[in-house]
This record gives C-alpha cells, structure tokens and sequence, in this order.
C-alpha cells in the first residue's frame, strides 16, 4: 500500500512536471500542486483508457493509469484548470 502511493506520487509529479512544460503560458502552481496535477491527471487517463478500450486489467473505470496516460490527463486537466483560472481573473 505504501509502495502504491509512493509510486503515485512520484508519477504525478513527473507528469505534472511534463504537463506544464508541454502546455504554454505560465501556471503559478507550486510542487504539491503539481503533484496533484499529475495524480488527478493519471485518474483522468485511466477513466479516458477506460472510455476509448472498454476494458482495462483491472476491469474498473476509475483507476490510474500509465505513465503516458497520466501526461495527457494532466495534460487535459492543466488546460482546463488555466481556462477555467483566466475567467476568474481581472485584466490590468
């Protein structure tokens, strides 16, 4: 169990990291923030893997997925979260 969440941990923040380096623009996110990106960008892929092939190894929809599916589910998640950010915000 601990080895789990270690090894999430470690592949969100990597796909965090490689989500803002892909997406332009500069995002003020800090390094917890970058590793929920990438964690809830992992459950995003695996949920997507899950729509696209209709069937996984563990035969559930919500799971993490790859290490390729977790860059583009935070991916996904960053350009929404940047959208979203910009509405809030109030141009100088």
């Amino acid at each position: 169990m601990l080895g789990l969440i270690i090894s999430l941990l470690v592949i969100g923040l990597i796909a965090g990291f490689l989500a803002r380096a892909i997406v332009p623009g500069r995002q003020n996110l800090s390094i917890g923030m970058t590793i929920l990106l990438g964690v809830i960008g992992s459950f995003v892929g695996g949920f997507l893997g899950f729509l696209i092939f209709q069937r996984d190894a563990a035969e559930g929809f919500f799971q993490p997925a790859g290490i390729i599916g977790s860059i583009i589910g935070a991916i996904i998640v960053l350009v929404i979260y940047t959208r979203v950010g910009a509405r809030g915000r109030v141009a100088r």
